[in-house]
């Protein structure tokens, strides 16, 4: 009977989905025979709201398909009636905004989010986004980004997920679980936007909006996996990227937009430029003017344009000189309506008006604070003076200008959190033990960019007082995200001198980072006895903190970017390729070259000569409080077929005294392959909870169709040879076995 009753279920859904979707193209054809040309241009116009009357004007007259940043439910609602009730054929708009890492309560900036390794954390933080930003009448919001990237000078490395195609596959696709949930009907969901499609991260010396000149193959291979996983997850919009990639505006791409998204990938969505890229094309060379840039843009497969009007502006009278085709207009306005459509907005328009209730919802701010306790990484512990024993602590000195910092501690794209609602590590500190512990407050430099030395002196006396120093040091918001690029990733301002006095000092000194990106830290880290990175954390960064600097939490945080020792190292990432003269790390360093030596090659290999071949930190590191140990690494199969599953199997020991969390991870290496493969590959992760003093059996399958790429001929295949395995907590730290693929 139950199994009856599963099968009936289940064909309610198959069906009912089907007979929905079939409805929904009824629909969208109905209407878009009755509507006239320039209607249909408007729907392939989103306008910002900086004109008021102007917007009213144009929607009245169905020239507009969306706007942007209207974040007043009532206000919308405002705009919307004009567009359902007075415009001729009553198209509802849509809403959007950059809801990146949180509407009001701010979760840690995407970067931060990802150093969680924990996929279940950002579905949630979308999630709540979305409740939050839902209420205040935005369904649509350009996020996730899933741009990789191996340059930290480029500012919006903050607003992705790190370096990894694996990782950002698995968050890029729990963002949009949590934007989007289980119906874009629920009032509740907004629509999530893959960006930016594509190499955006690939930016020439990690200038903002600079060329890219990447390969097809490696296009494939590595920035276009997120975008595929994104399609086939549902995601229902994309945005293209400012960049041009080797000489072709992404805006204006047909092999991108048609060839591999419509066509290969069978995307259902709709695409949107980025800001005003489009006229843009104009500036890059690529078109004369916004006339052209409008045919090129529309002729790619660029569905909607943001804010610059070359579309209502122009294709009129391209299509008059056959310069674009009516199918073309018409297929991008069958993908906007399919989206509204699905959105549910024609049967419901109108937003009611719900902030108060669910703005900084207190389960909201616990979802907030555990998304630090899990995001922050312990980089160094010398002599476990982390975590503090408060039981024997007196005076704390807490000081650095991230300390008490509520605006800058919310990070990089956040148009609508409060830093009022900020809890920061200094007032956290307070609350949880200034009336058992003497808390001393000094920042000595009041922004992150501040360079007078005036209050070292100061500082430096009190610091001489306390049993331990908390040092809040890093980058404030606007140092990081778009436009923000830099060219040195040192501490900026004094901080790093204020560090260097508090060392000297010889109290305990524990330096935490709040940035939106790794910074070269080598001297400071040095200096410190222990040390927390905390992607710029957000709204609960206080409380979490201080949960993780007094041991109430486990730090279990691993690093989803490489850490370089300077800039001149830049690009340095894991998964590189090999080279016929690979570093072994037993390379001369520059003070070891004899004087006068002279010249040759012989025995020379690919590293630095005043910096090795080793970052700072690998990508997947990070310390706990206590202590893991893998062994026992097993295999299913030493020889396995290409369509099989391969289950793998070690030992995960906590032999410290604290019960804590490890992110495990798996990678693999493809020995001898069609084409060169990376030295190291992400495969699988997880986080696993253990005991002190426990040991478990992990046990992971593995189908080995993960282990695909694009050959030489361009074709998508798992090759047979050799296999390597690695286990381990990072990217280096691994125990590694051997397999066989075989036809």
């Amino acid at each position: 009977m139950k199994k009856k009753l599963f099968t009936i279920i289940a064909t309610y859904f198959l069906f009912g989905n089907l007979f929905a979707q079939v409805n929904i193209e009824y629909r969208i054809e109905a209407l878009l025979k009755q509507m006239t040309l320039e209607e249909k241009i408007g729907q392939m116009n989103q306008l910002h709201c900086e004109d008021w009357n102007k917007l009213k004007e144009e929607t009245e007259k169905g020239h507009v398909g969306s706007v942007m940043s209207i974040t007043d439910p009532n206000l919308f609602n405002e705009i919307q009636k004009i567009a359902v009730e007075e415009s001729r054929l009553g198209i509802p708009l849509i809403n959007a905004r950059d809801v990146i890492h949180g509407f009001k309560t701010i979760f840690p900036i995407p970067l931060g989010q990802a150093a969680t390794f924990n996929p279940e954390i950002v579905e949630k933080s979308s999630q709540i986004a979305a409740t939050e930003a839902s209420a205040a009448g935005i369904r649509w919001t350009f996020a996730p980004m899933i741009d990789i990237t191996h340059d930290p000078r480029w500012g919006r490395i903050a607003e992705g997920f790190g370096e990894d195609p694996y990782l950002v596959s698995e968050m890029g696709k729990a963002s949009i679980r949590g934007f989007q949930g289980r119906s874009l009907h629920n009032p509740r969901s907004i629509l999530a936007c893959a960006k930016h499609f594509v190499a955006y991260g690939a930016a020439e010396g990690g200038r903002d909006y600079n060329s890219t000149f990447v390969s097809e193959r490696r296009l494939r291979n590595l920035y276009l996996r997120p975008f595929e996983e994104a399609v086939q997850s549902g995601v229902a919009t994309i945005m293209t990227s400012f960049n041009d990639n080797d000489g072709i505006p992404a805006s204006g791409s047909k092999f991108l937009l048609t060839d591999i998204l419509r066509n290969e990938w069978e995307f259902n969505g709709f695409v949107i430029s980025d800001w005003a890229s489009v006229i843009e094309m104009a500036k890059h060379g690529y078109c004369k003017n916004g006339k052209e840039a409008a045919m090129k843009a529309v002729n790619a497969g660029l569905d909607m344009e943001m804010v610059s009007e070359t579309y209502i502006n122009h294709l009129p009278q391209l299509l008059k000189e056959g310069e674009v085709s009516l199918s073309d207009i018409d297929n991008a306005v069958r993908n906007i309506l399919r989206i509204k459509f699905e959105l549910g907005i024609f049967e419901q328009p109108y937003i009611q008006d719900e902030r108060e209730e669910i703005y900084y919802a207190e389960s909201h701010l616990e979802a907030a604070q555990e998304a630090v306790e899990q995001s922050t990484i312990l980089l160094k512990n010398e002599n476990n003076v982390l975590p503090l024993n408060m039981n024997n602590i007196k005076r704390i000195l807490v000081t650095g200008p991230m300390a008490n910092a509520p605006h800058d501690q919310l990070g990089t794209w956040v148009f609508d959190g409060d830093k009022k609602y900020t809890r920061t590590p200094l007032i956290s500190l307070q609350e949880q033990s200034g009336h058992i512990i003497e808390i001393i407050y000094e920042p000595a430099l009041s922004i992150s960019r501040d360079t007078s030395k005036y209050n070292f002196s100061k500082v430096v006396e009190l610091a001489k007082k306390v049993d331990v120093i908390l040092a809040f040091v890093g980058e404030e918001a606007i140092l990081s995200g778009e436009a923000h690029s830099l060219t040195t990733l040192n501490l900026l301002g004094a901080q790093s001198a204020l560090i260097e006095e508090l060392a000297n000092t010889g109290k305990p000194l524990v330096t935490t980072f709040m940035a939106g990106r790794p910074l070269s830290i080598g001297k400071e880290v040095a200096l410190s006895d222990a040390v927390l990175y905390s992607f710029h954390p957000g709204t609960m960064g206080g409380p979490a903190l201080v949960s993780l600097l007094t041991g109430k939490v486990i730090p279990s945080g691993k690093l989803p970017v490489t850490f370089p020792k300077n800039v001149g190292q830049i690009p340095i990432y894991y998964n590189h390729n090999n080279t016929g003269r690979p570093a072994d790390g037993n390379e001369t360093t520059l003070y070891q070259i004899p004087i006068e030596a002279e010249q040759t090659s012989l025995g020379n290999k690919s590293y630095y000569l005043d910096a090795g071949k080793d970052p700072l930190y690998p990508f997947g590191y990070g310390l706990s409080y206590t202590t893991f140990i893998y062994s026992n690494l097993q295999l299913s199969h030493n020889k396995i077929k290409k369509d099989d599953t391969l289950e793998v199997s070690f030992d995960l020991s906590n032999t410290g005294k604290y019960d804590a969390t490890e992110v495990i991870q798996i990678y693999f290496r493809d020995i001898v392959a069609n084409i060169i493969r990376p030295v190291k590959e992400l495969v699988h992760f997880d986080r696993i909870n253990l005991q002190a003093g426990k040991t478990m059996k992990v046990k992971v399958e593995i189908p080995v169709s993960k282990l695909a790429f694009w050959n030489i001929d361009m074709q998508k295949v798992v090759e047979s040879g050799q296999f390597e395995l690695f286990v381990g907590g990072s990217s280096e730290n691994v125990i590694n076995t051997k397999f066989e693929i075989i036809n």
